[in-house]
């Protein structure tokens, strides 16, 4: 495990990233060379598909040179592939890029190494913003993150998931990601380490991620509900009492990435 601290060199910390993927011929490429045109080149890279047959494998092999680790075979849904990476990850830092999404820029990688290595935390992140499917430099929604306060979690808080980077040993501290809360695994993980655990973390005020339209827990109302009732339990499972407005404060939450601007 490499050292992270405030003085001296900043020293070579592996990054891994890890993308879980499945029938995603339309948008693996561009997630794949955003991640081989970071600036930073001390990164592992780790693909779980999850058995697709539309074309994903044959992108994911002109790119084999280039990737440390990839695997194809049937999973129990994005958590379970996500797991599997992390299990396999040798890197001193994690970070997860889905298969539809986007490091905004080339440095993003950097930034994340250099504010681990002037903080001393275990973990940080930064801003989302919602891109169109069909046009990436078209934003739908931005997601400022802003400061983390634990007591925000009681009033629906939570940082954009595909932004959050952690050292490695937190995974291997406190757990991987719980597949019974379903597309509330996210929501859960980040409870369990940051209030529960109370990890520390650092805020980068910056756009690290973009997002194409169309997320697992936003895709039908049903999903939505579901995923509303597993945010509750998330704080049950961990011994943790569930504030009371937390089901109205959480989606609430959502309204101003609709209004806001970079």
């Amino acid at each position: 495990m490499a050292i992270f601290t405030s003085k001296g060199k900043i020293p070579k910390v592996r990054v891994s990233i890890i993308t879980a993927t499945f029938n995603c011929s339309d948008t693996i490429e561009d997630c794949l060379s955003c991640v081989q045109n970071q600036s930073y080149h001390e990164i592992e890279k780790i693909i779980i598909d999850g058995g697709s047959t539309d074309g994903t494998l044959e992108v994911i092999k002109r790119y084999k040179d280039k990737v440390d680790y990839w695997i194809s075979e049937p999973d129990r849904g994005i958590y379970d592939a996500l797991n599997k990476g992390i299990r396999m990850a040798r890197g001193d830092v994690i970070g997860i890029l889905h298969s539809d999404d986007l490091f905004a820029d080339n440095f993003v990688v950097e930034t994340v190494v250099d504010c681990f290595f002037r903080n001393s935390v275990d973990s940080c992140y930064g801003d989302l913003v919602y891109v169109s499917r069909d046009d990436t430099k078209k934003v739908v929604r931005y997601w400022k993150a802003g400061e983390f306060k634990r007591e925000k979690f009681k009033y629906g808080w939570m940082l954009p998931h595909p932004t959050f980077f952690v050292k490695r040993v937190i995974y291997e501290r406190y757990g991987l990601f719980n597949l019974a809360m379903g597309s509330a695994a996210d929501y859960e993980l980040m409870l369990r380490f940051l209030y529960k655990q109370r990890i520390s973390t650092m805020y980068i005020p910056k756009i690290l991620v973009k997002m194409r339209v169309g997320g697992q827990s936003n895709k039908a109302l049903k999903n939505r509900i579901i995923a509303n009732r597993n945010d509750v339990k998330a704080w049950e499972i961990n011994g943790l009492k569930p504030p009371m407005f937390l089901r109205f404060f959480k989606p609430l939450r959502k309204l101003p990435q609709f209004f806001q601007r970079q």
